[in-house]
C-alpha cells in the first residue's frame, strides 16, 4: 500500500530509502535540495527527512499541506521548531537511539587519550623523543564521574565508566528513580561535590543554552575534565579557556563547539578556539561522536520503524 511520498532532504545512508519502501513510502531523494527549493515542493510530500543542516520552521512549512511526519536522522530536535510542527498535528521523529553505543565509545575514547597523554606522546615517538616519566598518566578506575542528564547517550555511558571501575553519578531534571547497578541518581549539588569528571548528555534548549559557564564550573568542589559530546552552545568557550588557566578545569574532551564554522568565527571565537588548540589538556574532534559506520545503518532503522508506527 503506498503511504505517500518522502523528501530525503540530507546525505543519508543508501539503506534508507528501501527501508522506507518496505514500509510502504516512495521516496526523493535530493541531498543537495536548498531550503528555497524545500519551501516551493513541500506540498508534495508526505513526509520529510532532515539529518542537521535543515532548520525547520513555519516557513520552510508554508506549504505543507498535507506533510504528516518530520524524521530527523540522528539525536537532538533543536533544529526543529517543537511547537510550530505540533500545531500542525505533523508527528516528529528522532533517531536519538541510534547513535548511542557510538557516543558512549567515542566519551571514553577521548578520556582515556587525555588520562594517558596518548595524543601526546604519540607525536613525541614519531619525532624521536622518549619520554616516559612526561607522560605519565592517570587511570578511570576509582574516579567520580557526574553526568548530565541521563537519556539514551548517558545509560550508554555510564555502563562504560561503570566498567572501568568508576563511581557514576547522573542528574536529570525531568527524571527521576533510575538508580540501577550502572549509576546512582544524584542531585547537582552532590555532582558539584564529588565529581572529577563530567560529562554532558542533556539537548539544546533554551534552558541549557550557555548552561556551563563560569559560574557553573566554579560549583565544583574539585578540580574535573569536562566532556562535552552533546551540543557545542552548551559550553562557553570562555569559560572553558579561563577555566583551564587557573586549573579548575584540568583537561577538556570537546567534540562539540559552539561555532562550528572554523572559517566564520567572530573575533572573541577565535581567540578562543586558538587558545584550546593549542592546549596539550584539550581534545578536539570534528562532532564524530556519533558518526560511525554502524550508527549510520542504525539511525535509519531507529527511524524506519518510529514512521512504522504512524497510523
Amino acid at each position: 500500500m503506498n503511504k505517500g511520498l518522502v523528501l530525503i532532504a540530507d546525505e543519508m545512508h543508501p539503506s534508507l530509502m528501501p527501508m522506507l519502501e518496505k514500509i510502504g513510502y516512495k521516496t526523493d531523494y535530493q541531498p543537495k535540495i536548498t531550503r528555497s527549493e524545500i519551501i516551493e515542493k513541500i506540498g508534495n510530500y508526505d513526509g520529510l527527512i532532515i539529518r542537521s543542516k535543515t532548520f525547520v520552521d513555519a516557513e520552510l512549512l508554508t506549504n505543507a499541506k498535507q506533510l504528516k511526519f518530520i524524521g530527523r536522522a540522528g539525536a537532538g530536535l533543536d533544529l526543529i521548531d517543537i511547537a510550530y510542527v505540533e500545531s500542525k498535528n505533523i508527528a516528529i521523529f528522532a533517531a536519538n537511539e541510534g547513535n548511542r553505543v557510538a557516543v558512549a565509545e567515542h566519551v571514553l575514547g577521548m578520556v582515556l587519550c587525555l588520562m594517558n597523554n596518548i595524543l601526546i606522546a604519540d607525536r613525541e615517538v614519531r619525532n624521536g623523543i622518549w619520554q616516559r616519566e612526561k607522560n605519565r598518566g592517570y587511570e578511570l578506575m576509582g574516579k567520580t564521574v557526574g553526568l548530565i542528564g541521563y537519556g539514551n547517550n548517558g545509560k550508554e555511558t555510564a555502563k562504560r565508566f561503570k566498567a572501568f571501575g568508576c563511581k557514576v553519578l547522573a542528574y536529570d531534571k525531568y527524571k527521576s528513580n533510575f538508580s540501577d547497578e550502572f549509576v546512582s541518581e544524584a542531585s547537582m549539588e552532590m555532582i558539584f561535590e564529588q565529581a572529577d569528571i563530567v560529562s554532558l548528555h542533556i539537548p539544546l534548549t533554551n534552558e541549557t543554552n550557555k548552561l556551563v559557564n563560569a559560574e557553573f564550573l566554579s560549583s565544583f568542589k574539585n578540580d574535573i575534565i569536562l566532556i562535552n559530546a552533546a551540543r557545542g552552545e552548551i559550553v562557553s568557550l570562555r569559560a572553558v579557556v579561563e577555566n583551564l588557566e587557573t586549573g579548575k578545569i584540568k583537561g577538556a574532551c570537546l567534540d562539540v563547539l559552539e561555532n562550528e564554522k572554523l572559517q566564520k568565527l567572530s573575533t572573541e571565537q577565535q581567540a578562543d578556539f586558538e587558545n584550546l588548540s593549542s592546549s596539550e589538556r584539550v581534545i578536539l574532534t570534528p562532532h564524530i561522536a556519533g558518526w560511525t559506520f554502524e550508527s549510520y545503518v542504525k539511525i535509519n532503522e531507529v527511524l524506519v520503524e518510529k514512521i512504522a508506527s504512524l497510523i
